[in-house]
């Protein structure tokens, strides 16, 4: 058990591996959700962008971002949902980073690769020489 700060309010609470918030916040957070999916449900709102669903619903974008990525709102129904990508905050609908990100970090690891092959291979040819002096 841990005793911490409820980042939401300020509360003092017993933190577990269910819930990173208080049992008052915690509650207000699953009308919120109950309010988003109630809204989702809706044939005629499937296609709701996050801007429409945030007005129709008065629940914070940060807080849908946090029903979808703790995967408690199942985006797979709502094509025009997503989250931000962790590195340039484009929007995506799976894993953590863009296909552009995770290209640029692919290409940079092999850049990185390359170089450190390459100081092996000059480490390996580099002799030591010693001279004489008198």
């Amino acid at each position: 058990m841990e005793l911490t700060n409820c980042p939401d309010c300020g509360e003092i609470f017993v933190k577990n591996k269910f819930r990173d918030i208080c049992e008052k916040c915690w509650k207000a957070e699953q009308v919120a959700y109950d309010t988003v999916s109630k809204y989702m449900r809706k044939r005629e709102n499937r296609a709701a962008t996050m801007l429409q669903v945030v007005e129709a619903t008065g629940v914070e974008e940060e807080l849908i971002l946090k029903f979808i990525k703790t995967g408690k709102l199942q985006i797979t129904q709502f094509p025009n949902l997503g989250y931000p990508c962790d590195k340039c905050g484009t929007i995506i609908r799976e894993g953590r980073i863009c296909g552009t990100c995770a290209g640029k970090i692919k290409k940079e690891l092999k850049v990185h690769e390359h170089e450190e092959q390459r100081k092996k291979e000059l480490s390996k040819r580099t002799a030591t020489f010693f001279t004489h002096r008198d």
